[in-house]
């Protein structure tokens, strides 16, 4: 045996399969993120960092996944720059532009866009404003790899848009009981696994005045963004249902306008909204890698 095979057999370990097939990794955490931190202050990124409650190296919100709110004041701009390959942005308030190597946007509240393989870019307001930010550079960073050719082109959803093809479906999708009330937001370099990226996905849904949308579950993890809820509206998180589609002993995640809270991968979740305003609600997952996987899993109550 080489000195070569005896130094690569100190890397070497292996575990007996029934009691390692489920590795003891750290839970994604229910965690809620208050639009308090994105209301005052400097302009600055805010990283929605779980890295300590995951135990990665680097800054993420979920294994493959990094959140942020973008504060920018009055009449101020600021950089972004990151090695990821799909980035979504959705406007929590206020107005201005984005200067892109491809050139310039222009966003108000409630619109949404998306970038690939982002080689840098300037956000300016012309008045007060905050985005809510997500890529999946922690995936990236976990396979030691960096993006190098876009395999999707930007695309720009505005509010009108979301707020018109989700008002089509209200009617039908409250007279059948549907399980959501929403538009996945796609792009057409994705049209096959229907997701807003090659890696990520993104819901636009309404929860009406007074109703209940049963749970589902699903793999990936879910970065729910409630962009407007009036009070006691709230999401129910639990890792069972009973016989009748019960969440068992369920945790609430409130909802509260311009806020961002965790739903963990494979846990039930069901929304209520007890006011007497309509609430809408912006999820961003990997769910576009799981489709690709053939991994997502979602299954309804009904």
């Amino acid at each position: 045996m080489s000195k070569l095979n005896q130094q690569w057999e100190t890397q070497v370990v292996s575990w007996e399969y029934s009691s390692a097939a489920t590795p003891d990794l750290n839970d994604v955490p229910i965690q809620p993120f208050p639009a308090s931190l994105h209301e005052q202050g400097d302009t600055r990124v805010i990283a929605l960092d779980l890295s300590t409650e995951l135990d990665t190296p680097y800054p993420a919100t979920a294994p493959n996944l990094l959140a942020n709110y973008i504060r920018i004041c009055t009449g101020e701009k600021i950089a972004t720059c990151v090695a990821a390959t799909s980035e979504v942005y959705f406007v929590l308030r206020g107005a201005g532009r984005t200067e892109t190597a491809e050139g310039t946007i222009r966003w108000k509240q409630g619109d949404a866009f998306t970038l690939p393989c982002n080689q840098g870019m300037t956000h300016y307001a012309d008045e007060d404003a905050a985005l809510y930010w997500s890529h999946d550079a922690p995936l990236l960073q976990y396979m030691g790899v960096a993006p190098t050719t876009p395999i999707f082109k930007p695309a720009f959803y505005s509010r009108e848009y979301m707020v018109s093809e989700v008002e089509k479906l209200r009617e039908i999708a409250l007279r059948e009981k549907r399980n959501r009330i929403g538009i996945i937001l796609g792009n057409t370099a994705s049209a096959k696994t229907k997701t807003m990226t090659h890696t990520m996905w993104s819901l636009f849904n309404l929860l009406p005045a007074g109703e209940v949308q049963k749970p589902h579950r699903h793999q990936s993890v879910a970065l729910d963004l409630a962009v407007f809820s009036g009070p006691d509206t709230y999401t129910m998180i639990g890792k069972k249902v009973d016989e009748q589609g019960n969440i068992i002993d369920p945790v609430k995640a409130m909802w509260a306008t311009n806020t961002v809270f965790v739903t963990p991968p494979g846990w039930w979740h069901s929304h209520h909204n007890h006011s007497d305003q309509d609430a809408f609600v912006f999820p961003v997952q990997d769910a576009g890698l799981h489709t690709y996987m053939r991994t997502l899993d979602i299954q309804f109550i009904r």
